[in-house]
């Protein structure tokens, strides 16, 4: 019989390979790496309930900062503790900044990124199956009735007219919310106007805060603290995908500290984008061009390390929140929105995927192999990259 501390510690090395792993092979944003963590970890290594997962993915969609990399940490301290926890995180990020360093430092030499065309050409079809194998099977589990499908689309609906993603997380959370406990709304419909009234005092308050103190601090030369605490900032309260991402870095280091142009904003987002792992290693790649290897680092530390205190923050109250009528209620629709973005961000994803027939082919392909034969996601990943590599040395030839 194993011990417990050496079962703890065959956990953490678990977690250490699993996520060292996904780092180096998780390609297409941060709902392919959803997919992937639960075709691995739900399906295959039985690591939590489906359930639990849900709950994960409802409350890291609440909190600012990556989802996939949150998620990444969450599931981390569910299989290891706290130890799995940091040591998860830290392998599911490592790679991607490594393999932006490099890039960057190609960027600082020849001016240019290389183009990764090719490689996205084979993966980006695997990428669809992936997401579509898991939004039928969280689907299954979450969608059960007419009203709970209705919110789902409706999200969907909202996300292509612009909302705010936590704007429609919160509005789909209290649409269930209300739905799923009508009787108790009435019962506590005459304890809502005093908290309504206290709104204004509250956000008088809020407007106390020393918030442009901090920003008054910050000076336009270049200086390691400044950015580190950028990044920061940007990692504390970043909601949405990379194109929001591309807002807050342009905001930032383009208009208010002048550091760097339009198109070397864009350039670091596009290597986020088409490396394995977080897409927000683009702050790596902004932190080696303004400091070097030491700026990459503190870039990479800063944007990163809010996630790993909001999930040690919230993690522990998951299981409170699903003993809550109230907050189970509004978790499950912050559930279901979720999947509904999931769809939205697929159906974005798919218009650029499928350039002419043979990704239409390697799709379809995927998804057969992933449902039918249940193949690992990593090797579809790196067949998808070797389809790519074949394809663009025959075109190029």
């Amino acid at each position: 019989m194993i011990d417990p501390p050496r079962l703890s510690s065959q956990r953490v090395l678990e977690v250490v390979k699993v996520f060292l792993r996904f780092g180096l092979t998780a390609f297409g944003g941060p709902s392919a790496h959803i997919s992937m963590y639960h075709d691995e970890l739900v399906k295959r290594r039985r690591w939590l309930s489906e359930q639990h997962f849900l709950d994960l993915l409802g409350a890291t969609n609440l909190i600012p900062g990556p989802n996939s990399t949150e998620m990444a940490i969450h599931l981390s301290w569910v299989r290891a503790g706290l130890p799995g926890m940091l040591l998860g995180g830290i392998c599911f990020i490592t790679p991607s900044m490594i393999m932006v360093i490099a890039l960057a430092w190609a960027y600082s030499q020849y001016g240019s990124t290389p183009q990764a065309g090719w490689i996205m050409y084979g993966i980006q079809p695997i990428v669809i199956a992936i997401i579509l194998q898991a939004l039928i099977d969280l689907g299954r589990k979450v969608v059960n009735t007419l009203a709970v499908c209705l919110v789902s689309v409706i999200a969907c609906i909202l996300y292509f007219l612009n909302i705010s993603p936590i704007l429609i997380l919160i509005l789909c959370g209290i649409l269930v919310l209300i739905w799923q406990n009508l009787h108790r709304v009435k019962a506590f419909r005459a304890n809502c106007i005093p908290i309504i009234m206290s709104t204004p005092q509250i956000n008088e308050w809020i407007q106390t805060m020393n918030w442009p103190h901090l920003a008054a601090v910050i000076s336009q030369p270049f200086s390691f603290a400044v950015l580190f605490f950028t990044f920061l900032k940007i990692g504390a309260v970043l909601y949405g995908s990379g194109y929001v991402l591309l807002a807050f870095l342009n905001a930032d280091f383009v208009n208010r500290l002048g550091w760097l142009t339009e198109q070397q904003i864009l350039d670091a987002v596009a290597v986020g984008q088409f490396t394995p792992g977080p897409v927000l290693t683009s702050a790596t790649f902004i932190g080696f061009i303004l400091g070097g290897f030491p700026g990459a680092i503190l870039a990479t530390i800063g944007i990163f390390l809010p996630s790993f205190i909001f999930v040690a923050f919230s993690n522990p109250l998951i299981p409170r929140i699903r003993n809550s009528p109230w907050a189970k209620s509004f978790l499950d629709g912050v559930i279901v929105a979720s999947l509904g973005l999931m769809a939205a961000v697929t159906f974005q994803l798919g218009q650029v995927s499928f350039p002419d027939i043979l990704t239409v082919v390697i799709c379809v392909t995927a998804f057969i192999l992933l449902v039918k034969y249940r193949v690992n996601t990593t090797w579809m990943i790196l067949g998808g990259l070797l389809i790519g590599l074949i394809a663009g040395y025959i075109r190029s030839s």
